[in-house]
């Protein structure tokens, strides 16, 4: 566009010089050897323009004839990469596609189209071409050669990373990895892995210095950034609880800051003020994680936050959390525990009832079962409530990639990930009831309505005739007298249909322990409610 403008702006200035010529006549004259020339203005100014015109065409021509080898051998060159360019694109494509035998081919032609150290791809299209084949040992070393070239160095680290985590070797992973972190921190795969490496070694300060580096470029959210934050200074303060009590004090309450709701935090950060007789703060610490989300390990440093307290007082605490967190079923089997310990029974069994009620869970049985055996000793009721609890949910608990553990982690021991532990119900067992249909999984439904059928309509009743054994010898009658004999049409029929008419078998004996079947149980039994295993 600006070219276009230039010659038009010259144009338009010849134009007018021309023109401002042509309203001036005039005559030029030369005197050359003896000889005069006269011509007009105008002629002259043409002359002199033409003549400059041809000087520069004839340069023009010079020039390209003496630079039209230089010329004819770009253009092949040029014509040569473009081909081997269209090979490498091939290539690459093939490569990703997974065709491992035009991957090679296109490799091969484009080495000899460009020269590989003009353009590295050439290493990775060989790379990615060795492991379609299966040839590992190749490519690792392809990428260990890209470790000389500055712009594939990452390239080569992350080949070398991907290698050594198939081959199960984490130690050379994380150090590649690391490598790269080094050199560009906002790489994920990278920081993750440099990550997990710190967190594996308990390096709480180098991971945190990662999280912020992170953080600084925008390679995770802020929240996400702060979640890690308040792991890792959890992390720190539990290591540092008993070596430094002020460093793991600071570190708690900065992760409490962070995440408020967080209980491990909550947790951590109460029990270093409480070693410091700072009871007041710590409590409200707890306070506010369990209005947040009651918690059992919050319930119980808060109710032994004065070591020297009676069973009275710890009771009084533990009340004081149920105000504040009303109608759960944590608040009220907080609430029993310190009634067992202070030998309050009935306010013991009533909170515990009370929890069953609101979550029927495998603690809440075991929790009523000490009660009774505390109060009462009657084995046999206690015996019915720990089979009760043997059927129940089990209790939430700290899991971690199918892992469950009674006490929380900053990382899972199966992955090594970074805040893999969650509070929830472990999978319940096999043997759970299902309460209807809505909660089985899809074809368990027709399975169930079989079993519902009445034993009648699942076998029905064949009429059998008398072709059977002949029972006239003794020996066969003695044979057959203690099986099962088919019913007959006539003995069915025999069957009285007023059950007015049939007395009651005598009920069995039972020890004097056992108190039979209790009425809530007997009450929970229905038609759709039923056994799998």
């Amino acid at each position: 566009m600006i070219r276009l403008l230039a010659f038009l702006i010259v144009v338009f200035a010849l134009g007018l010089g021309f023109a401002w010529l042509a309203d001036r006549p005039g005559d030029m004259v030369v005197t050359f050897n003896g000889y005069q020339y006269q011509v007009s203005l105008m002629v002259a100014a043409v002359a002199v323009v033409a003549v400059v015109a041809a000087v520069m065409i004839l340069w023009w021509l010079l020039k390209s004839l003496w630079n039209s080898p230089y010329t004819i051998s770009r253009y092949f060159r040029v014509r040569r990469r473009d081909r081997g360019y269209q090979a490498l694109s091939t290539g690459m494509i093939a490569a990703g596609a997974g065709d491992g035998a035009l991957a090679r081919k296109k490799t091969k032609e484009a080495a000899k189209l460009i020269r590989s150290d003009q353009e590295p791809l050439i290493h990775l299209l060989e790379a990615q071409a060795s492991l379609l084949e299966g040839d590992h040992e190749g490519a690792r070393q392809k990428f260990e050669s890209m470790l000389d070239d500055p712009e594939m160095r990452l390239l080569g680290l992350r080949g070398l990373y991907l290698e050594a985590e198939r081959l199960g070797d984490r130690n050379a992973a994380r150090h590649y990895a690391g490598r790269a972190a080094v050199m560009a921190p906002q790489l994920a795969w990278a920081a993750e892995s440099t990550l997990e490496e710190l967190t594996a070694r308990s390096d709480w300060d180098g991971a945190l210095k990662l999280v912020d580096a992170q953080k600084s470029t925008r390679q995770i959210e802020r929240d996400a950034a702060n979640r890690r934050r308040a792991v890792l200074l959890t992390a720190k303060a539990q290591a540092l609880a008993d070596s430094d009590p002020a460093a793991a004090r600071t570190a708690a309450i900065e992760a409490n800051k962070l995440r408020p709701d967080f209980a491990p935090a909550a947790v951590a950060a109460a029990a270093a003020l409480f070693k410091q007789n700072d009871v007041r703060k710590g409590s409200k610490i707890l306070e506010a994680a369990w209005k947040a989300e009651p918690h059992p390990e919050v319930a119980e440093l808060y109710t032994h936050a004065r070591l020297g307290d009676a069973v009275l007082d710890r009771l009084n605490r533990a009340k004081k959390l149920q105000e504040m967190k009303k109608n759960h079923a944590e608040s009220s089997m907080t609430v029993a525990r310190a009634a067992l310990d202070a030998q309050d029974y009935s306010t013991a069994r009533r909170e515990a009832e009370a929890a069953i009620r609101m979550d029927r869970r495998e603690g809440a049985y075991l929790l009523l079962a000490d009660i009774e055996e505390a109060e009462t000793g009657d084995q046999g009721k206690v015996r019915q409530l720990l089979s009760r609890a043997v059927r129940a949910p089990r209790d939430p608990a700290w899991v971690a990639d199918g892992v469950v553990s009674e006490r929380w982690a900053p990382v899972s021991p199966i992955t090594g990930r970074l805040d893999a532990f969650e509070w929830r119900a472990p999978m319940e067992r096999l043997g759970q009831l299902i309460d209807s249909h809505d909660d089985m999984p899809a074809g368990a439904a027709p399975v169930i309505e079989a079993l519902a059928k009445p034993t009648s309509e699942k076998r029905p009743i064949e009429v059998i005739d008398d072709a059977g054994p002949d029972m006239s010898s003794s020996k066969d009658a003695e044979r057959h007298e203690d099986h099962v004999r088919p019913i007959t049409a006539a003995a069915f029929a025999a069957v009285p249909s007023d059950a007015e008419g049939v007395e009651p078998a005598e009920e069995p004996a039972r020890l004097p322990d056992d108190p039979g079947v209790d009425p809530d149980e007997e009450a929970e039994k229905s038609p759709r409610r039923f056994r799998l295993f």
